[in-house]
């Protein structure tokens, strides 16, 4: 399936995200971090955000849900525009269901899990999911320090597919840069969001291949 590069746009200009989007035009997705400040302690964009940048951006969009009641919300987001939608498996009470109304829809379902998740108890919904998502940082803000003790669940995770014979994507999301990349690669990684080491950058653009590059390299 190959490496993949998800510019999160939670470190990007919000008056500006049209502008954002172009600024990483080898990007193979956008990734939308849509928070409540229930289910983290911040507020971010909803529906009306994610509707208008899926119009103006050209890569698909990567909708990561950090909110209370997904399964009530998550359809919505695919209708939005959204190509991608990701629950987190602790806020969701339906996952299967919730995975199945985003598929029927025509978006790629996904679960993600925070640093303390176990994948294992997980194990049967695989089936169901198009990507799982391993945060290494706690969700809720960007800029954080990369989480090494979350490495190992990288490799369970991707053991876990290949024991099954499934292909489904595992992304990570916090502190991805090129210090960190290399290591999420190697544990079994093939989708990267990457916030700050993105949007900080002189060259967002030439960032993204620089990730590319390094994370090739080294799965």
């Amino acid at each position: 399936m190959g490496i993949q590069i998800a510019p999160s746009i939670l470190s990007a200009d919000f008056a500006r995200l049209a502008d954002e989007a172009a600024a990483v035009p080898n990007a193979d997705w956008l990734h939308v971090d849509v928070m409540d400040n229930h289910f983290v302690p911040n507020l971010t964009l909803g529906l009306p955000i994610v509707e208008s940048l899926a119009k103006a951006a050209a890569q698909p969009l990567d909708c990561h849900l950090m909110i209370e009641d997904p399964d009530r919300w998550a359809p919505g987001y695919v209708e939005a525009g959204a190509s991608s939608v990701t629950f987190h498996a602790e806020a969701c009470r339906a996952p299967i269901r919730t995975a199945r109304e985003i598929r029927a829809k025509g978006a790629r379902a996904s679960m993600a899990l925070k640093p303390a998740t176990p994948i294992e108890p997980y194990e049967d919904l695989l089936p169901e999911l198009d990507m799982i998502l391993i945060m290494t940082v706690e969700p809720g803000f960007g800029g954080q320090k990369f989480l090494d003790v979350c490495l190992p669940k990288i490799r369970r995770t991707r053991a876990l597919l290949d024991k099954h014979g499934l292909d489904l994507w595992i992304q990570i999301d916090g502190g991805v840069s090129a210090e960190t990349i290399e290591r999420c690669a190697e544990a079994g990684a093939d989708v990267f969001v990457a916030g700050s080491a993105v949007y900080n950058a002189d060259d967002p653009n030439q960032m993204v291949e620089n990730l590319r590059t390094l994370a090739q390299n080294a799965g």
